[in-house]
């Protein structure tokens, strides 16, 4: 924004967090003007085009926290001038003149504070003093922060605002971002949850280091993330760049970034993220009521576990039902059952995939990190969008990233596979289709928390199975679980297209036979007509049912999850001595 004061008088000089507020700002994105007073109750965002102004640190702190709550972290004392650095000016008369126009000692700002009466650590960057730099003043504070985080137990927010290492401190300020790695690896190792949150602009060292690092990154519309500017990656490889390139909206399309959130929803989608923490004293099932009650016990007979209860079905009109265009999808199913769910994206390198969906959130008032194919119900242009819920290996990638940071949170994990297989695409194949489903195959074995996976319709060959390797596997009594489908097999085997029905019945592909083959653990009902004729009811019935196994499998000690669900998977097929019990104490994540 540019500052247009018409008062008579001069303006008071800025002091720390609260800069002076002229009568009118003229918006350097559309050229609006937009009366002062306004402009900062609306948080420094154009009320025309959304363009978000930058905030001082102070300004950051005090949008974001409790009122009240700021309380400044220990300062520390690095070298102010290692190289004894001068260009056109001695360095010392640079952070001299930043500390006198900003009040700050440097350009980060550290403290303890709350976000709706949850604790957590923030440290906030300050793109006035000496355009953000990442210097030894910074690393320090930084890792200050994160120690600090560990120490208390309370998560870290990192708010960016960088245009990279600052040059006048040479090789040391490249050190920081080893140091600051560092201090985020020791949280990952404690599980503690780590979020930044990106502000225009955040370049260079601090892009890649801290920044990147988190669990969960956050930016803000509009920002920019990256190692090289554009000016010079242009002037490098003398090609224009695609519009809008390196901003939070490209990221985030390109599996960079889990979300962009505008400036006014940040502090509750920060809230909602906090509180799905584990709680310190959960009760006796290991669930934690969110409001103080015990939570509530699902309903009697949520499971069926005996084929003889389900009612005959011609497989075929099995296939037909699972496939059914107005079945509940994953986020159907969510928005029924799940409490604070914030969806993240992207698989941190190449993409996100539209055909998985997943994130963390509340069932029954536990945290569990929920993962599922997304097929995009009957809208034929949605269900295109969401690629008929076939996933690229990026969709894989993303929900192992997903699975991993379960794992260090300690969060159950639940998915929901409905999926018609693998995407057969040439780009999946050039992406390494394969191996991100084996990936995914060793990562669920290996995954110290609980897993129960439910088909809500389709579950199809490898694609399936990527997000199936579960403790607890249960079917939609109208889902179907399959190598290959029904027409697959008939073009191969029968070579007929006539045979699908016939192929069908020989799969044996119905939730009654994957009982008797022990595929699965149990059925979960459907309402009489089948999930898709109510929603709701469907929603309830799978939410008893995953109540049900979470409450079974929450207590287990990793030691026996691991043991059980290894042991799960190699009896099928043969009649083998039980595995020997020796657990590794180590996962590798």
């Amino acid at each position: 924004m540019v500052e247009i004061d018409d008062r008579p008088t001069t303006r008071a000089p800025d002091t720390p967090g609260t800069p002076g507020t002229p009568d009118w700002v003229r918006c350097e994105g559309c050229a609006a003007l937009v009366y002062g007073k306004r402009f900062t109750r609306l948080l420094r965002v154009c009320p025309d085009c959304g363009r978000h102004d930058r905030l001082t640190a102070h300004q950051r702190l005090e949008h974001l926290l409790d009122p009240g709550s700021a309380v400044p972290l220990e300062e520390v004392e690095p070298l102010d001038d290692p190289l004894a650095f001068t260009d056109t000016r001695p360095y010392p008369e640079r952070l001299e003149q930043a500390r006198a126009t900003t009040g700050l000692r440097e350009a980060v700002v550290c403290v303890r504070g709350s976000i709706e009466g949850k604790p957590l650590v923030v440290a906030a960057m300050d793109f006035r003093f000496l355009g953000g730099s990442l210097g030894c003043g910074v690393g320090a504070l930084i890792a200050g922060a994160a120690r600090t985080s560990l120490r208390e137990r309370v998560p870290l927010l990192i708010v960016t605002a960088s245009g990279g290492a600052r040059m006048q401190e040479g090789v040391l300020s490249l050190m920081q971002m080893a140091k600051t790695a560092q201090a985020l690896a020791e949280l990952d190792e404690a599980g503690i949850l780590t979020v930044s949150l990106i502000t225009d602009p955040t370049y260079g060292g601090v892009a890649a280091s801290f920044a990147t690092l988190t669990d969960v990154i956050l930016a803000e519309p509009g920002a920019r993330l990256g190692f090289a500017g554009p000016r010079v990656i242009e002037q490098t490889i003398g090609e224009k760049l695609p519009e809008g390139f390196q901003t939070a909206e490209f990221l985030l399309a390109h599996g960079m970034v889990d979300d962009v959130v505008a400036r006014p929803a940040l502090r509750g989608v920060l809230a909602r993220l906090l509180s799905l923490r584990p709680a310190p004293g959960p009760d006796a099932d290991g669930r934690a009521a969110a409001d103080g009650r015990a939570p509530a016990g699902p309903r009697p007979g949520s499971l069926l576990r005996r084929a003889e209860d389900l009612p005959d079905r011609d497989s075929w009109e099995a296939v037909r039902l699972a496939r059914h265009a107005d079945r509940p999808t994953s986020l159907d199913y969510i928005g029924h059952l799940v409490d604070d769910f914030h969806e993240l994206h992207g698989d941190r390198l190449h993409e996100d995939c539209p055909a998985v969906v997943g994130g963390p959130g509340r069932l029954g008032g536990r945290p569990v990190m929920l993962i599922g194919h997304h097929k995009g119900g009957a809208d034929l242009s949605e269900r295109r969008r969401r690629l008929f819920g076939m996933p690229t290996p990026g969709g894989y990638r993303k929900a192992a990233r997903l699975m991993r940071l379960a794992a260090k949170l300690g969060m159950p994990v639940v998915t929901l596979v409905d999926t018609p297989g693998a995407n057969p695409g040439p780009d999946a194949e050039r992406g390494g289709q394969a191996l991100a489903i084996a990936e995914n195959l060793r990562l669920m074995s290996q995954l110290p928390v609980p897993i129960v996976t439910v088909v809500v319709g389709e579950g199809g060959s490898g694609g399936a199975l990527a997000l199936a390797v579960a403790d607890r596997v249960l079917v939609s009594a109208n889902g179907v679980y399959s190598v290959i489908s029904p027409e697959g097999c008939a073009a191969i085997l029968w070579k007929d297209p006539k045979a699908v029905p016939a192929a069908a019945s020989a799969l044996r592909m119905h939730a009654g036979e994957l009982l008797r083959l022990g595929i699965v653990d149990g059925v979960v009902p459907e309402p009489p007509g089948g999930a898709h004729s109510d929603h709701a009811e469907a929603a309830l019935l799978l939410g008893d049912a995953l109540s049900e196994a979470l409450d079974e499998l929450v207590p287990w000690e990793p030691g026996r999850l691991l043991r059980e669900r290894r042991e799960r998977f190699h009896r099928f097929g043969v009649e083998t001595p039980d595995l020997p019990e020796e657990t590794p104490e180590e996962v590798h994540r």
